[in-house]
């Protein structure tokens, strides 16, 4: 982290927010923080984020290659699917000293990098009655296959208390305590019984991030994967777990390209899932143990 903060006639540090490809669920939750919003702004000054701004040409937005800044933590929601946003992203890179990407869009190239997946001239005809105005990349990728991340937040949305642990640990200058363990731990402290053991309900808990404190669990759903994947993800497991409680391969394919269809992690997915396929009846039948 930085420890050149600030400037001579303001001591604090200077917060931008940035926005590509996405729904603005992630620069919301930074606005969600209300009670503790006030308190924040005491701490860092809040330079650029035309989410709370009232007029586009207050805060810059574009991030014009001459534009502002440096700033010293750069917060950047959303992916890159334009040639326009890849250039500019270059330019938030080299004036944010610290970056960090939020959300789904930013760290694994959202809902829409499912593109990356089909061909998106035919998606551009389909929904667009002139698709000769658009002007698109192929793909939608993270933020990190285009420049140096500092630290990458999950979530789609971001959890508010990760999200101030993130900005209080930059303040402080220490490493921000974000777990890299699996909902699976959450649903165990809040007292949830475990959906799949209990009911057979297929679950994406154990293969992905805690974060959103295990809702879906909670209320007998299972969990979606919102917040991408866990560290080390056993998915060998997981898809057999899966298939065991009646997914089909279709529908596995389906429940891990939502919402972080573009994770590294979860590309092993379509051969691990065809190397069970291909495996001897006696073999697929024999039942995994489920996660407790």
């Amino acid at each position: 982290m930085t420890t050149e903060l600030g400037s001579a006639t303001d001591p604090r540090p200077t917060l931008a927010v940035w926005k590509f490809a996405s729904c603005d669920g992630c620069q919301l939750t930074l606005l969600d923080c209300e009670d503790e919003l006030l308190g924040l702004t005491d701490r860092v000054r809040i330079e650029h984020f035309l989410e709370m701004t009232s007029a586009e040409g207050a805060g810059g937005e574009r991030a014009r290659l001459d534009g502002r800044g440096p700033y010293d933590l750069s917060l950047v929601e959303g992916s890159i699917t334009t040639a326009e946003d890849a250039e500019r992203i270059q330019h938030v890179r080299r004036i944010s000293r610290y970056l960090v990407t939020i959300g789904a869009c930013a760290t694994a190239g959202g809902i829409q990098a499912l593109r990356n997946f089909a061909d998106v001239d035919e998606f551009i005809a389909a929904v667009y009655a002139r698709p000769e105005y658009i002007s698109t990349l192929e793909t939608s990728t993270a933020i990190s296959a285009h420049v140096p991340v500092d630290l990458e937040l999950r979530g789609c949305p971001i959890d508010r208390r990760q999200l101030l642990e993130v900005i209080t640990a930059y303040l402080t200058g220490r490493k921000p305590r974000i777990p890299g363990h699996s909902v699976c731990f959450e649903c165990k402290r809040r007292g949830t019984t475990c959906i799949t053991v209990a009911h057979g309900i297929p679950c994406l808990g154990p293969v992905t991030h805690a974060g959103c404190g295990a809702i879906c669990p909670a209320y007998g759903r299972g969990c979606y994967g919102c917040f991408g994947p866990s560290s080390q993800p056993n998915l060998r497991s997981m898809l057999a777990q899966l298939r065991h409680d009646g997914m089909s391969e279709q529908d596995i394919q389906r429940v891990f390209r939502t919402f972080n269809a573009a994770s590294p992690e979860h590309a092993p997915v379509p051969d691990l899932a065809a190397e069970e396929q291909e495996r001897p009846p006696n073999t697929t039948e024999t039942h995994p143990e489920r996660p407790a």
